[in-house]
């Protein structure tokens, strides 16, 4: 469990090292090839319970309240490469089975990961905590296009155009003005969709969607180089909550 957070946390700065030594490195061109570039990557490939997933043939459960406590607490806007990541400082936390989940980071894929009923969605975002133990939770948000989203703007102003980048931001974001389980959610475990794959993560998808203009998410494209988004994976055994 420890291990799997100390990918989550570590991602960043390994991604970092990489691109400024040249390393060859994972990418979204061939995710079907990611378990064969390391031997820790294994799970990309081999895992039975991977993410994203579509979601569809619901099961109705009676799914408990997420308990939110969040603060302003977004104040640094990282270009890992592969993703526009910000950084959480502590103390803001969920509570999901009645454990509790510090925030440390969120970030953003396009087009989206998951899908509903084999519906796609031009943009989503990954909040993603861990507790004591080092088990993960990941609040996603689904984004239709739409009106202008204040709430990524504050975040896209300060995006840094390049690989490795980073940027301090001048006004701490607060992830309570993000998401929202207010409508429910839907619910599945799955894993991290990016190397390395590890499962055994508490997945919560909001159907409380967002929006985002046309112009935010081609800006997000444009700055990644392309789409970011792994495919879904085979649902297997799972059922998925709603």
């Amino acid at each position: 469990m420890i291990r799997r957070l100390i990918w989550v946390l570590a991602g960043v700065t390994a991604c970092g090292q990489a691109l400024a030594s040249g390393e060859s490195h994972w990418g979204y061109d061939e995710p079907e090839r990611w378990g064969e570039l390391k031997p820790e990557y294994t799970m990309c490939s081999a895992g039975k319970n991977q993410s994203p997933v579509d979601i569809s043939g619901l099961i109705k459960g009676e799914l408990p309240a997420v308990g939110m406590n969040y603060s302003s607490g977004g104040h640094e806007v990282i270009n890992n490469g592969h993703t526009i990541q910000v950084n959480y400082k502590p103390g803001s936390k969920a509570s999901v089975d009645g454990r509790e989940f510090e925030l440390k980071q969120f970030h953003f894929h396009a087009p989206s990961e998951n899908t509903v009923d084999g519906k796609s969605f031009p943009l989503e975002a990954h909040f993603v905590h861990a507790n004591e133990n080092g088990e993960l939770a990941v609040l996603s948000v689904l984004y239709e296009e739409g009106e202008h989203n204040e709430q990524l703007a504050k975040v896209w102003e300060h995006m840094p155009a390049e690989a490795g980048g980073s940027k301090v931001l001048p006004t701490a974001v607060h992830a309570g003005d993000m998401v929202s389980a207010s409508a429910g959610y839907y619910r599945f475990n799955g894993s991290l969709t990016t190397p390395p794959c590890s499962e055994g993560v508490r997945w919560l998808v909001m159907k409380d969607y967002r929006t985002a203009s046309k112009e935010q998410i081609n800006q997000f494209m444009e700055t990644m180089g392309g789409p970011t988004n792994r495919p879904v994976q085979g649902v297997n055994a799972r059922i998925i909550l709603h």
